[in-house]
């Protein structure tokens, strides 16, 4: 087999060594041979390099690192490129999660105004990713974790020439948690999986080719409280855990405001003490405490995505790729997230259909925020931003709206200059 380079686009993360897990244990079927960490923080990415290098060792055998801050030597002849960035760090993040609230709105990282800000920070950035990938390492796929996934992915397919599939960890944990229920593999379990990313809904599952759907729906009303329940028998689909900032926006809303900290505040207090942890020099295996960081079965979604393009699989992974017809009722060039059939030459779209009724609305009401969202992000369009936000259904009036824009570009100015023709933070 062909030797692989993966580069890592962010690798000073904590989630890094859960990747690097990933990519020992699938080596007899992914030859990885070099590893590129690169991230702008030198810090973090000593740190993390540090027990990932430790970890390969234990291993025995594993790939070659090069650990760097030069983005262009980690992606050039990279054959598979991870994004996993964060524009503007967590500093950036609690920003989104608290100024909404100041004006009676959800504060979420990749929902509603905090994801907004997020995308306008993070395109271009990301864009600048994708025209090197392009440049450096042509043939390379692009497999985006950075979030707003969706958006970041559709961004890139419409202006970049990069090579882009976007992937989320909860359509694999809601995959993984259904098959603990009834006691099967994961891989018995097939969802019928549709919407957007943190958007998206399983109107259908089948186990071993038997229709389940039926219980699994009542599977997960019970594993929900009275209302989500009630919530989940109605619709007769089971919703991301991400639509509830749309189902019970305001319990949601209510619990924000009153909980002493963000949930970007506990995530700096975690990363704290996991940086802690994997600057000891003793630690040589990922620690038990990452998974308080969120992303459970990151490296899982993410290997086996890498190595189903790699070995030619056709294997079937519910991932962020480009409609093309896929759901007959949007645009071609969005991006959706639904189950795609994977190869060597890609990732192609399980067809949808139209969307069900009863959650028609709601898509294609994101669906404009998001393109609004990315016109706004890459031509720096003041009136397409405060457009993007008047459209976002979280977003209560075209007042709230302005205001809050307002403060968000100010917040963000130094990571926003397309907005103020002034020179992007690096």
């Amino acid at each position: 087999m062909a030797e692989v380079k993966l580069c890592v686009i962010g690798a000073g993360s904590t989630y890094t060594p859960e990747l690097i897990e990933g990519v020992l244990a699938r080596r007899d079927e992914l030859p990885i041979s070099q590893v590129a960490l690169m991230d702008i923080d030198r810090e973090k990415l000593t740190i993390v390099s540090g027990l990932v290098q430790r970890m390969v060792e234990v291993a025995g055998e594993g790939p070659e690192l090069t650990v760097t801050t030069d983005r262009a030597e980690a992606i050039e002849d990279a054959d598979f490129v991870v994004t996993q960035i964060r524009v503007g760090g967590l500093e950036a993040r609690i920003k989104d999660e608290k100024i909404p609230l100041q004006f009676g709105v959800i504060g979420q990282e990749t929902t509603g105004p905090g994801g907004f800000a997020n995308a306008l920070r993070t395109i271009p950035v990301m864009l600048d990713i994708a025209a090197d990938v392009a440049r450096l390492a042509p043939k390379a796929r692009l497999i985006n974790f950075t979030n707003p996934s969706g958006l970041i992915t559709e961004a890139l397919n419409r202006y970049s020439d990069a090579q882009v599939i976007g992937l989320c960890n909860s359509p694999i944990g809601l995959q993984r948690q259904i098959a603990r229920h009834f006691g099967v593999p994961a891989a018995d379990v097939v969802l019928d999986y549709f919407g957007l990313n943190h958007l998206s809904w399983v109107r259908g599952v089948r186990i071993r080719g038997d229709d389940f759907s039926d219980p699994a729906v009542e599977a997960a009303a019970g594993w929900s409280d009275g209302r989500q329940g009630q919530l989940i028998r109605t619709l007769r689909m089971i919703p991301s855990g991400y639509l509830r900032y749309y189902y019970f926006t305001d319990e949601v809303l209510e619990e924000l405001m009153r909980a002493p900290k963000t949930r970007g505040e506990v995530v700096v207090e975690v990363e704290r003490r996991l940086l802690e942890m994997y600057s000891d020099p003793a630690l040589k295996t990922k620690p038990k405490e990452l998974e308080k960081r969120g992303g459970a079965h990151y490296s899982e979604a993410a290997m086996a995505l890498i190595s189903a393009i790699y070995n030619d699989k056709d294997e079937w992974h519910v991932v962020n790729v480009t409609n093309a017809g896929c759901i007959v009722d949007l645009p071609d060039l969005a991006v959706v997230e639904v189950p795609a059939q994977v190869s060597s030459d890609g990732a192609h779209p399980r067809p949808i259909g139209e969307l069900p009724l009863e959650v028609r609305g709601l898509v294609h009401a994101v669906k404009a925020y998001e393109e609004l969202t990315m016109r706004a992000a890459v031509e720096g369009d003041h009136r397409a931003a405060l457009l993007a936000l008047t459209n976002h259904p979280l977003v209560p009036s075209f007042g709230v709206a302005h205001a809050l824009l307002d403060a968000l570009l100010q917040a963000h100015r130094p990571y926003l200059p397309q907005f103020f023709g002034e020179e992007r933070v690096r």
